[in-house]
């Protein structure tokens, strides 16, 4: 075996243990409800290319027991919800209504994965007449939550 081979051998092995280390994703697997789905953007990230750097947080920060609850807007995209300093068994939700009167038509939530404190939802689509807020949610309850928007 030539020293330039082997060389590359052991870069590559030594990447390989490198990457292994690593840990795999930090989105745990998102929930939905009602007819979320319905609409063009929903079931998709924040982080999609086509959206990124268009959102803004709208209203206030709300917090529940030292955690964080923001909402975020895009003219664009729609909206997620976002939590941040989360304890374990807790998820950002957000619901949406299908024609503004702030009735929950479908719904979808992230729970925080082990090791991180902090999850985001798929986006919803609040465009076009319809509105959407932002829930924290632990152990099956409600904690604080947004308007709609």
């Amino acid at each position: 075996m030539s020293r330039r081979s082997l060389t590359t051998l052991l870069a590559a092995g030594g990447a390989a243990a490198v990457l292994a280390l690593l840990p795999t994703s930090a989105q745990a697997a998102p929930y939905s409800g009602g007819n979320y789905g319905a609409y063009g953007m929903e079931g998709q990230y924040p982080t999609t290319s086509f959206c990124t750097g268009t959102f803004r947080q709208v209203g206030a920060t709300k917090y529940a027991e030292g955690m964080a609850l923001k909402y975020f807007y895009s003219d664009k995209c729609g909206s997620f919800a976002r939590i941040e300093n989360s304890r374990a068994n807790c998820a950002a939700v957000l619901q949406r209504s299908n024609n503004g009167v702030g009735r929950v038509d479908g719904w979808v939530s992230e729970t925080v994965d082990p090791g991180i404190t902090y999850a985001y939802t798929q986006m919803g689509n609040n465009l076009n007449g319809r509105v959407s807020r932002a829930v924290l949610s632990c152990d099956g309850h409600d904690l604080v939550a947004t308007g709609w928007y």
